[in-house]
């Protein structure tokens, strides 16, 4: 039987579960889902600890207070169809402070009418904010959906200074920065 390891943390967008295996990442789950959860795997166990997540929180800590673009630590994306973990590896190649439609990330797995299955993918994401599925917006710059909620992704958005810039979201993230001096 394998051990996963998990310990939670707190964070500007409520508190996070951070899950691990020996390979690296395996689940960021955010508040009020129940946690470990019960249907992901019937072989594994789970035990609790600081020190095995240590480096994904630190990181993540790093991310949430500016001082960290990119993350380093491994990922193990083993739950997920080739085109989902197609999806999951083209998210992680979208800088952080830029933002892709749906349709752009269809079109980069090679299948361009794709687009509901990219924001099927996305919502399926295990990792979400190491896998950046908060950066794929609505061609329209409307932010389209997000497993945290949209108000979660627009706080990670803003985080990034990635808010559109037009659409119907510029001007309320426009408000949003000044209240908060960005």
């Amino acid at each position: 039987m394998e051990t996963l390891y998990y310990s939670r943390m707190k964070s500007p967008i409520g508190q996070l579960w951070v899950a691990v295996s020996n390979k690296g990442v395996v689940m960021i789950e955010f508040a009020g889902r129940e946690f470990p959860p019960v249907d992901f795997d019937k072989n594994v166990s789970w035990v609790v600890s600081e020190e095995k997540t240590a480096a994904v929180r630190k990181q993540l800590t790093q991310y949430f207070d500016g001082h960290r673009t990119e993350f380093t630590v491994g990922l193990d994306l083993r739950k997920g169809t080739e085109f989902q973990k197609k999806c999951w590896e083209i998210l992680t190649q979208i800088p952080y402070g830029e933002t892709r439609s749906y349709q752009e990330v269809a079109k980069a797995t090679g299948k361009p009418t794709a687009s509901r299955a990219v924001g099927g993918a996305n919502h399926a994401n295990p990792v979400p904010i190491i896998v950046p599925c908060h950066r794929v917006i609505n061609a329209d710059g409307h932010l389209g959906g997000y497993g945290g909620g949209v108000d979660i992704k627009e706080q990670l958005l803003s985080l990034e200074r990635a808010l559109p810039a037009s659409g119907p979201m510029a001007t309320k993230g426009r408000e949003k920065a000044a209240k908060v001096g960005v």
